[in-house]
Parts: structure tokens; sequence; C-alpha cells
């Protein structure tokens, strides 16, 4: 059983204006890490840097956003290649997710992740055996 992460609940590790969600995401994250579960892709990385660097209310320094990215590429990381890029347009297509979400469904299929947590997509929804859940329904 494996458990892909969205960027969404990584961005909330530090998200000090949404203190409830933080806690809850950290306290997720590191339980799967611990239960070796826990998974990556690039695609998730990069979100996730550009995001608490540019988005949050209080984005994080580069230096701190860094650290962040080496800690959490010291986890299993999907590397984002052509085949997930053309089976996530096929995807998009016929299920109408945006291109951004398709991937990270085709991706978690593709580690053969169990759970997908993410804020984003519809709780409780299975796409080929993977389950969508969000941390903080």
């Amino acid at each position: 059983m494996r458990s892909f992460f969205d960027t969404n609940v990584l961005v909330y590790l530090f998200d000090a204006g949404a203190p409830e969600k933080q806690a809850r995401a950290r306290a997720l994250l590191h339980d799967e890490v611990a239960a070796g579960r826990a998974i990556l892709s690039t695609q998730v990385v990069q979100e996730f840097y550009v995001t608490v660097t540019r988005k949050l209310a209080r984005p994080l320094a580069p230096d701190l956003a860094h650290t962040a990215v080496e800690q959490l590429c010291a986890l299993p990381l999907v590397t984002v290649n052509t085949d997930l890029i053309k089976a996530a347009t096929g995807r998009n297509m016929r299920d109408a997710l945006s291109f951004w979400d398709a991937l990270i469904v085709e991706t978690a299929l593709s580690c053969a992740a169990s759970t997908l947590w993410s804020e984003d997509m519809q709780h409780g929804q299975r796409v080929e055996g993977l389950t969508i859940k969000n941390p903080f329904a």
C-alpha cells in the first residue's frame, strides 16, 4: 500500500495561515513516511517550491524552501516522463480532470498507490483502484 501526496497537502506543511491544516498535513506525512508508504513525484516537488515561495500569504525564503525540497526529494520520487504525460492527456479527455490533476492521478497509478491525498479532487472518488482522500475533510 502506497500513499501519493498532491502538492496542495504538502504546501500546508508551511502555511502558518492555516494552523489546523498545517498540523493535519504534518501528522499525515509523518505517519505515512514512518510507515514507508509516502511517495511523491517530480511534478509535486516542482509545484511545491513555486507555491511556497510565491503563493503563500507569508512565502518561505528560497533557502528554507530549498531545504524543504531536499527533504522531500529524500522520499521515494516518481519522475514524470513522456508516457505519463501522454496518459494524462488521455485521462484529461476521458475524465474531465484538469491536465495537472490527470498527471497526478496517472503518476499515482504508475507507482501502484492505493491512496491519493489531495484537497483539490473529489473526496472518496475511485480511479482504477486508487482512492482520492481529502485529509482535511
